[in-house]
This record gives structure tokens, C-alpha cells and sequence, in this order.
């Protein structure tokens, strides 16, 4: 279904259409100065598509949240627990409901793991929710800063893989991401990169505006007009919008944003008596508590001596508590290990997201006792990729699988048990595991995409598919040194089958 939405008029006063089940293909980058008029785009694209598709708007500073009273979005706080963030996001994708994630009050650093942890779980849905969804991202330079900043680096690559699983891989996942930039320079290049859809708006500086030139394929001689646009003018390219740069003017919206931009007001009148007004206090603030801190008078040092001297009073005794039992490293490893393999073990352990596993991982290590801080989940999703590539421990001790594991870290975290699963049969000399092993490791049915995982692991130089004589897949790992026996694509997966026996 072709649906084009107004965005505003073009030179001459014809309409500005946007073909939004073009923009759900091809995504949208919007960039411009401070008070160029992002957000009132933003706003003005979001009212004439509510009506036609699902919604997700990530605001850092709470302005989107009035869209709820005209339109039915559902404002989310960003001040929940993890857990929390990953059911309300599940159930948005699930029931096709528009939201608004609020981050307003929440410092940098907790407003970048609340959208990590949101987009992730909107990334991570089943297959059967993957309907399309805008997912739009206000500022989006401080979920994904090109350079490190004041900010923790757990918290910053947590929400950059978000953004950049956004704009590289939500297509397939029904997510269309629409962000906004004040800089170019302050956002990520390889999330910047994924976008077809380009409106450019006013912009002063000489390295942006070459920047947003080179992206609409103008001259550079031109970049200049870009410090001529006018608030909410902006010039646009791309598929969904037109195959050659052109200026338009963003038309009006029906909500406004709780904050605005500040306007001039005259001022009162001048008074004779400002002195009196400014330094006589109100009555009425002699009645309101004033909390002051008042330093307690100092103690004589006889009475201090005496106290001391006093015998102590009996302490009540509390509930005898099991105390804890020191065990060794080795030990509490095996406790982890134990936990985490009854959690892996579960007939849907597969296809459950890692936020659930995690939590359910936590309960089991609760009940054993381990001692100390569980792992976190970052850890956990390392230890969780191991276990599921089937290692043994005779292999995991050799040299070629502790290479294996360093050549792992190039791929992002969802990929890395479906690399490490290939690489030990490599190292173990066995077959090739087939679609559906791939598939099972990295959480879904579609043998399709376990092919195109392959593929992925090819284009990046990690290793390369081959087949031989009969059409068995052969996976050669350059780096290790070693190969996968022939192994047939089509085979059942035999882990799936022996479970489906048992039961």
C-alpha cells in the first residue's frame, strides 16, 4: 500500500509528500543547528503517519509526550528496571501500540542505557511481531556519540550496538529508524551511514555543511546556502522523498511541545519603589518552614568520659544466619557453570531473549548460594555464547579456541555464539553444523538467515564458504588454520530432535 503523508509545500506551494512505506525501507536522517526546527519535523512527520503506522519515539527531553492526549500514545518512563523496560517493549511490539519513551530528569549515562536496553528488546522480538514500526530518535548524537564522552563506556556501547542494530538490521525486523542530529560530526558514521533519506536544515559550520552537501550530492560551492535556510526549511533527498535535492518548507502541527523556544516579553513598568518590593519580605514567607541546620552545642568532656565508662547494654541478639561458606574459585565457577547450564537446558532456552535468561540465571545462582557478585550481564551473554557453541573442555583449553574467542569479538554480541559454534567444529574437526544448528544458536527457526549469518562472517574476512564434490558446506577459518568437515546444509537439527524424543 502506497501511502504519501504532507509534509509541508515545495517552492511554488505544490505539497511536500513523503511515501512512507518507502521511509519504513530506507530510513531518515534529519540534521540541523539548535532552533532550526528538528523536532517541529519530527512532530509534523509523526501526526500525518500516526494514523497509518505503529510509533516509537525515543525523547530525551520528555517533548514528544503530548502526541499521547491527541493521538493515544503511551508515555513510558525511562526509570525502570531492565526487566521491566524489556516486557514494555516486548508488548509494544506484540500488541501494535504507538509509545513515547521518556527519558526527561535521567542523567546521560541512565538515559543511554534506558534506550539501549529498549531498542534492543524491540530488536529482539519474535519473528511473528516483526511488524513495521517508526522508530524515531530525537538527538540522536547522545545515543550514539562518534567519540567517547563523560560517560561510562558499558552505558555507551550498550545504546551505540542498539543504534547501529537500528539502522543497519531493523529493516528486516520491521523497524525504521528515523533520527535527528544536531552535528553529523557528533554522530556515529556507521549509523549515519544506513540512512537513504536526508532533510538537511540550517547549519554554521564549514565541516557540517560540506558534510550535508557531500550526502545530497551537491557542489560543495553550494554548501553555503545551508546558513540561509530558515527555521523549519529544509532540503531533502532521497527515495522517499525526491531523486534530486529539494528545498521544503515543514507545514504547521496540531500538538505543541511542553517546552519552547524562549520569546521576547516587554518589560514592566519601571517602579519608584523596587527597593522595598525587592528587599521587604512577604508575610506569608514567615509562615512557611525554613529548614536550617543547626550545629549541636559541643559536649563536655566529662560527660563523654562518663558515658564511656558506662557499661555497655546487652545487644539483642538477631536470628542466627547461615553463615557464608568460603569455597574456593574453582568451586564457585562450578556453581556458575552448574546454573548456567540448567538455564540453557530449557526446552525454549533457545528462543528466550537474554534479559530473561539473565533473570532466571540470577534466581538459579540465589538458590545455590554462590557467593559474591553474579556475573553481569555482558558476562553473561559471553558465557551464554560459549556454552551454546557445544566446546568441550579438552578443546577449550588449546591455543586455536582461545583464538577462536579473541576472533569472536569482531562480530556484535547476538552473533557470537553462532561464530563460536562453527569455529569449534573447525577445531574439533567435525562436520559443518547445518542450517538448523545456526539457526538454534542464534535464537530463531528461519534456516534462511542462518545462511545469511555465513554470509555475513564471509563478507567480513573471518571465514570462507566452500563445498564439495556432493554439495556439502565446507567453513574454513584463514586464521585458525583449520576447517570444518563437510556437513550437509539441510540437516535436522540433532540437538532439537534427541530433546523432542525425551519428551
Amino acid at each position: 500500500m502506497k501511502v504519501g503523508i504532507d509534509m509541508g509545500t515545495v517552492q511554488g506551494g505544490a505539497p511536500a509528500r513523503l511515501d512512507i512505506e518507502e521511509l519504513l525501507a530506507t530510513r531518515l536522517l534529519v540534521q540541523g543547528n539548535s532552533g532550526s526546527g528538528k523536532s517541529h519535523l519530527l512532530r509534523r512527520l509523526l501526526e500525518q503517519s500516526a494514523e497509518w503506522v505503529q510509533q516509537v519515539i525515543i525523547d530525551p527531553e520528555g517533548d514528544f509526550v503530548t502526541l499521547s492526549d491527541r493521538f493515544g500514545h503511551v508515555v513510558v518512563d525511562g526509570e525502570r528496571s531492565e526487566a521491566e523496560l524489556v516486557g514494555i517493549a516486548n508488548r509494544i511490539r506484540q500488541h501494535r501500540v504507538s509509545c513515547v519513551l521518556s527519558l526527561e530528569g535521567l542523567e546521560a549515562d541512565e538515559q543511554m542505557r534506558a534506550a539501549g536496553i529498549f531498542l534492543n528488546a524491540l530488536f529482539e522480538a519474535d519473528r511473528e511481531y516483526w511488524y513495521p514500526v517508526l522508530v524515531v530518535v530525537d538527538e540522536a548524537q547522545l545515543f550514539a556519540p562518534a567519540v567517547g564522552g563523560e560517560v561510562s563506556e558499558e552505558a555507551r556501547k550498550l545504546s551505540l550496538g542498539a543504534m547501529t542494530n537500528l539502522m543497519c538490521r531493523g529493516r528486516k525486523r520491521g523497524l525504521a529508524g528515523v533520527i535527528a542530529t544536531q552535528r553529523l560530526a557528533k554522530l556515529a558514521k556507521n549509523v549515519a551511514a544506513e540512512a537513504s533519506n536526508f532533510l538537511m536544515g540550517r547549519t554554521f559550520l564549514d565541516i557540517d555543511m560540506a558534510r550535508a552537501a557531500d550526502l545530497l550530492g551537491m557542489d560543495r560551492r553550494q554548501a553555503e546556502m545551508f546558513r540561509d535556510l530558515q527555521r523549519g526549511a529544509f532540503v531533502a533527498l532521497g527515495p522517499a522523498l525526491s531523486r534530486r535535492p529539494l528545498p521544503v518548507t515543514i507545514g504547521p502541527v496540531e500538538t505543541s511541545a511542553r517546552s519552547t523556544s524562549p520569546k521576547l516579553m516587554p518589560l514592566p513598568d519601571k517602579m519608584d519603589d523596587v527597593e522595598d518590593l525587592i528587599f521587604t519580605p512577604d508575610p506569608e514567607e514567615f509562615s512557611r518552614p525554613v529548614a536550617r541546620r543547626v550545629a549541636p552545642a559541643p559536649r563536655p568532656t566529662t560527660d563523654i568520659l562518663a558515658e564511656l565508662s558506662r557499661a555497655r547494654p546487652e545487644q539483642v541478639t538477631e536470628p542466627a544466619r547461615a553463615p557464608a561458606v568460603e569455597i574456593s574459585a574453582e568451586e564457585r565457577e562450578s556453581l556458575i557453570e552448574q546454573a548456567l547450564a540448567e538455564v540453557l537446558d530449557g526446552p525454549d532456552a533457545a528462543f528466550r531473549s537474554d534479559a530473561e535468561l539473565f533473570q532466571d540465571f540470577l534466581v538459579r545462582c540465589r538458590i545455590r548460594r554462590v557467593p559474591g557478585a553474579p556475573p553481569a550481564l555482558p558476562a553473561f551473554r559471553r558465557k551464554v555464547a560459549i556454552a551454546r557453541s557445544g566446546v568441550d573442555a579438552q578443546t577449550a583449553a588449546t591455543d586455536s579456541w582461545k583464538t577462536a574467542l579473541d576472533l569472536s569479538g569482531r562480530v556484535s554480541e547476538d552473533l557470537q555464539g553462532v561464530f563460536l559454534l562453527v569455529a569449534q567444529a573447525a577445531v574439533r574437526g567435525l562436520s559443518c553444523p547445518s542450517d538448523a544448528m545456526i539457526a538454534r544458536a542464534y535464537g530463531t527457526h528461519s534456516a534462511r538467515r542462518a545462511r545469511r549469518l555465513l554470509g555475513y562472517f564471509e563478507e567480513q574476512g573471518l571465514v570462507v564458504v566452500h563445498s564439495d564434490l556432493a554439495g556439502h558446506r565446507i567453513v574454513a577459518f584463514p586464521d585458525l588454520g583449520c576447517e570444518t568437515l563437510p556437513g550437509d546444509a539441510n540437516a535436522p537439527d540433532r540437538a532439537q530432535s534427541h530433546r523432542d524424543a525425551a519428551e
